[in-house]
């Protein structure tokens, strides 16, 4: 090894420890996620709207090449599809008794989050390792994210605004 190189960790070592640091969040926050918990539908935008602005932020600092758009792009429908299909999985009721929302995330919403964690990371060092632009695979990633968040969101919301309804509709002719 010569003066100023770098050794890079190889093989399943860099795959091994951005997993196993995963997996133990996962476990002490696979607890507190299956209970429920009060939905406040008015926070569900922050995330997204923190997303959002922080895409809004990266495309104006570093615009994306044309296929860079075009990749970006495409992750933002595939977070789209895979936040529709996450937010789906988020169990939403109502307190019959004081008439607030409650939600609780299924195992396999966490299940499923934990799969998207393992190819994100697979996709970074992969990624990598086959040339892709680092920047545009941030991108990707970033939009990704916001599709994920943003759809899973109006997902949750549109469906716990019609529970709202119907449980104030059942609660007016009891």
């Amino acid at each position: 090894m010569q003066h100023g190189e770098v050794v890079q960790p190889g093989g399943l070592i860099q795959y091994a420890i951005p997993v196993a640091v995963f997996l133990v969040i996962f476990a002490f926050r696979a607890r507190r996620m299956t209970r429920a918990r009060p939905l406040k539908l008015w926070q569900l935008w922050i995330v997204p709207g923190i997303l959002a602005l922080a895409t809004a932020v990266t495309f104006a600092t570093m615009p994306p090449s044309g296929t860079g758009w075009l990749i970006a792009g495409a992750a933002l429908l595939v977070g789209a599809g895979l936040g529709w299909q996450r937010g789906r999985m988020m169990h939403i009721e109502v307190d019959r008794a004081t008439g607030t929302l409650l939600q609780r995330a299924s195992p396999v919403a966490l299940l499923f989050l934990l799969g998207l964690f393992v190819v994100r990371s697979g996709m970074r060092y992969e990624g990598r390792a086959l040339g892709m632009n680092v920047a545009t695979l941030t991108d990707a990633l970033l939009t990704l994210a916001l599709g994920m968040f943003g759809v899973m969101r109006v997902e949750m919301f549109l469906r716990a605004r019609r529970l709202l309804g119907e449980h104030r509709a059942g609660a007016a002719f009891s």
